[in-house]
């Protein structure tokens, strides 16, 4: 059976094409896939400015939302709703932009009600790593009695799935931006404040006024470290991402002298109990009408148009991939 994916290959030069294949990856569960995301991630890969692709060809995409079509897994039948995320798609394994897959079945996470596969995509990596986060803030101890979290890279995909997750369960909750003119797409996310990402990407003190219980952080470098330094005592940090580099020009000084903790969150290879729970409660923490405002949706014909406006910075919100247009 041959199913379209989006195809890329790199001999002899770099290329990106809609496709038929009749190939499917190793895997003990075959699904049908009904939707996939662009992620940031997916949009390096497909541009080509990043070392996302490590095995040639590939299938881009690194979420998957679908139907499984047969099972030889215990845990898996014909007609279970699944999503799979991480674990290497889209770099060393064949992704989810494509029509069909296959995979281990300990990889696919069943979709808790009332979510649906095309919720999951409009989710994807970017919701899923955003639940992450606000689980490790909350396993650190924080209530909304302890004062505002920040949330940098609020538009993005984390930023407003983190956004939304915090404001439902009664944080003061602070969006960091470089586009003020989306205060408003913001606001209606839950955002009490939104601050310009500006204020936090030059070099500050190491120590700054404390204003922050917590922080959800998907840009790293200078924007991480302002960040830290303005958590409150015994306060945390949830970072999941460095789309504003991978340094880290920081002092020890708020780890230190004021206790902060700071927790990396690595969706990629989480244990099934964590992805499991990261998707209990966006089950239970997504309202479905907010859901459904944040999303665009795609064909994979526009996948790379689409990619190209993501890096530029010009997309607010997620990108919901129909695989079968």
């Amino acid at each position: 059976m041959t199913y379209r994916a989006l195809y890329l290959t790199n001999t002899p030069t770099f290329s990106v094409q809609v496709t038929e294949l009749d190939d499917l990856p190793e895997g003990d569960v075959e699904l049908r896939i009904d939707y996939s995301t662009l992620n940031y991630k997916d949009a390096l890969a497909l541009c080509n400015t990043s070392p996302i692709v490590r095995n040639w060809p590939m299938v881009a995409g690194i979420d998957a939302a679908g139907v499984v079509t047969s099972s030889a897994h215990p845990g898996f039948q014909p007609g279970d709703a699944v999503v799979l995320n991480g674990w290497g798609l889209g770099e060393t394994r064949w992704g989810g932009l494509a029509q069909r897959t296959r995979a281990p079945g300990d990889w696919l996470v069943k979709l808790p009600a009332p979510l649906t596969p095309r919720d999951a995509a409009a989710i994807g990596t970017a919701g899923y790593t955003a639940a992450m986060c606000v689980q490790a803030l909350e396993r650190h101890g924080l209530t909304p009695s302890d004062g505002p979290v920040l949330v940098t890279g609020a538009t993005g995909g984390v930023g407003s799935i983190a956004l939304a997750l915090l404001a439902k369960a009664g944080f003061d909750v602070h969006a960091l931006t470089g586009k003020l003119a989306d205060a408003a797409y913001l606001k209606a996310l839950g955002a009490a404040e939104v601050v310009d990402r500006a204020t936090f990407s030059t070099p500050g003190k190491p120590l700054q006024k404390e204003r922050y219980a917590g922080v959800v952080d998907a840009l790293g470098s200078q924007v991480l470290v302002n960040a830290c330094a303005q958590v409150k005592r015994n306060g945390a940090v949830a970072a999941c991402g460095l789309a504003m580099g991978m340094d880290f020009p920081a002092s020890v000084a708020p780890f230190i002298l004021r206790g902060i903790s700071l927790y990396g969150v690595d969706s990629v290879y989480a244990v099934q109990a964590r992805r499991q729970g990261a998707w209990a409660r966006l089950a239970s923490g997504l309202d479905a009408t907010m859901l459904a405002g944040i999303v665009h949706e795609i064909g994979l014909v526009d996948c790379v148009s689409a990619a190209a406006r993501m890096l530029a910075g010009q997309v607010t919100g997620r990108y919901v991939v129909d695989v079968n247009r």
